[in-house]
C-alpha cells in the first residue's frame, strides 16, 4: 500500500475512535444520575450511619467533574473500538503468527485492565471507611466531589496498570528472556518486591488496600509462572533430544569406498 494509502488509512481509523469516543462521553453525560450513583457506593458504605452526600465549594466544580467523569466512561466503555481499530491498522504489517500473538495481548490486556478496575473499586469502600474515621467520632468528613472522584479514578488507574503485569511477564517468557527456571528460582524475591510495590504503589494508607492489591498481583504472578511450566513442558515435549555433555558422539568407522 502506497504512503497516502496507509495516511488515509489511518485518518479513516482515527475519525471512527473519535466519533465513538464522542458517542461514549455524550452517553456518560447524559446517565450521569445512575453512573453518578453507582460509584458513590463505596462512599456511602463507609458511612453507613451518616449522609453520603458529596459537597461542592466551587460554582464550576459540579460542571468540571461531570465531564470529566463522563470523559473518562466514554474511554473506558468505547475502548474494544479504539482497540481494535488500532489493532486493524497495526496487524496486517504483521507476520501471521505476530497477528495472533497481537491479537491475544490485546484482548488480555483490556481483560486485565478492567479487572483491575473493578477489584480496585471494590477495594475503595475498605479503605475509606478506615481514612474517613482515623480521627475519631468528633470528626465530621465533608468530602468534596472533587477530590473524591480524583481519590476514586486514581484507585481504578492504579488498579487497572497494575494487572498490566502478567502481559509484560508472558511477554518475556514468550521471547525466552524469562523462562520458567528462572521465575522458580526468582519466586520469594518477586512475591517480597510486589507486596512491595502495592505498599508504595497504593495512595491509601490502610491496609486493606495494600493487601487486595499485593495478593491480587501474586496470584497474577503465580498464574504466569503455571503458563511458563506449561509452556516449557510443551517445548520440551516437542523439541529433539538433546544429547548430553558427557555422552560421546556417535562416528561412523567404516571407511568409506574410493
Amino acid at each position: 500500500m502506497p504512503l497516502v494509502e496507509h495516511i488515509r488509512e489511518l485518518r479513516r481509523r482515527l475519525l471512527i475512535c473519535a466519533l465513538a469516543l464522542l458517542v461514549g462521553v455524550i452517553a456518560c453525560y447524559v446517565l450521569w444520575e445512575p453512573i453518578f450513583h453507582f460509584l458513590r457506593q463505596p462512599y456511602c458504605k463507609a458511612n453507613p450511619n451518616r449522609s453520603c452526600d458529596l459537597v461542592v465549594t466551587g460554582v464550576f466544580d459540579a460542571f468540571n467533574t461531570k465531564l470529566r467523569v463522563s470523559f473518562i466512561g466514554g474511554i473506558v466503555t468505547t475502548s474494544p473500538i479504539w482497540l481494535y481499530q488500532i489493532g486493524a491498522f497495526i496487524t496486517p504489517a504483521l507476520h501471521k503468527q505476530e497477528r495472533r500473538y497481537a491479537g491475544s495481548f490485546l484482548a488480555g490486556a483490556l481483560a486485565l485492565f478492567l479487572a483491575g478496575c473493578t477489584l480496585g473499586f471494590l477495594s475503595v469502600g475498605h479503605g475509606l471507611k478506615i481514612l474517613l474515621h482515623i480521627a475519631g467520632p468528633g470528626v465530621q468528613n465533608l468530602l468534596t466531589l472533587d477530590k473524591y472522584f480524583s481519590f476514586l479514578t486514581l484507585m481504578l488507574l492504579l488498579f487497572g496498570v497494575a494487572f498490566e503485569f502478567p502481559v509484560v511477564v508472558v511477554f518475556l517468557n514468550l521471547t525466552g528472556l524469562l523462562t520458567f527456571e528462572r521465575m522458580m528460582r526468582w519466586q520469594r524475591g518477586m512475591i517480597f518486591t510486589l507486596f512491595l510495590a502495592a505498599a508504595v504503589l497504593t495512595p491509601s494508607t490502610d491496609p486493606f488496600t495494600f493487601l487486595f492489591l499485593g495478593g491480587a498481583l501474586v496470584i497474577l504472578w503465580e498464574l504466569c509462572v503455571a503458563a511458563a511450566w506449561l509452556r516449557s513442558r510443551r517445548h520440551r515435549r516437542s523439541a529433539p533430544e538433546e544429547l548430553s555433555p558427557d555422552e560421546p558422539s556417535y562416528v561412523d568407522t567404516t571407511p568409506s569406498q574410493l
